[in-house]
C-alpha cells in the first residue's frame, strides 16, 4: 500500500485521538497509560478528522522518511472542544507528577 508523505507527517498527530479521551475535561483523572504503538504500522489523522492505521512495508521506507519530522519528547496531543487536533510542547505535569490539565474534581 502506498503511503503518502502527508499521511506520514500526520502519523504522530493521529495518535492524539487516543490521548484526547484522557485529556477531556469531563473525564475523571486516571493514571496515565502508555500507548500501544506497533512496529510496521502507520497512524494517520485524515483531512476529515478520522484516525486510521495502515500496515506498512519497507519497499519505500526511504520515501516515507523524506520530509518526516521527529516528535519532540515532552509533546502533548489533545482534541479541543471544537474537535480540532492540537499539540503542545512544554510541561504538562505538575511538580508532584499529576496531569496539569486534569479535571478540577
Amino acid at each position: 500500500m502506498a503511503f503518502s508523505k502527508k499521511t506520514f507527517a500526520l502519523v504522530s498527530i493521529a495518535l492524539a485521538a487516543t490521548l484526547g479521551a484522557f485529556a477531556a475535561p469531563a473525564c475523571a483523572q486516571a493514571p496515565a497509560t502508555p500507548w500501544e504503538l506497533k512496529p510496521d504500522t502507520g497512524y494517520a489523522y485524515d483531512k476529515d478528522g478520522k484516525t486510521l492505521s495502515y500496515k506498512m512495508g519497507t519497499s519505500n521506507a526511504g520515501e516515507l522518511l523524506k520530509g518526516a519530522k521527529k516528535v519532540p519528547k515532552g509533546t502533548l496531543f489533545f482534541i479541543g472542544h471544537n474537535g480540532q487536533l492540537y499539540m503542545r510542547s512544554g510541561p504538562y505535569l505538575e511538580g508532584d507528577g499529576k496531569f496539569k490539565f486534569g479535571s478540577d474534581q
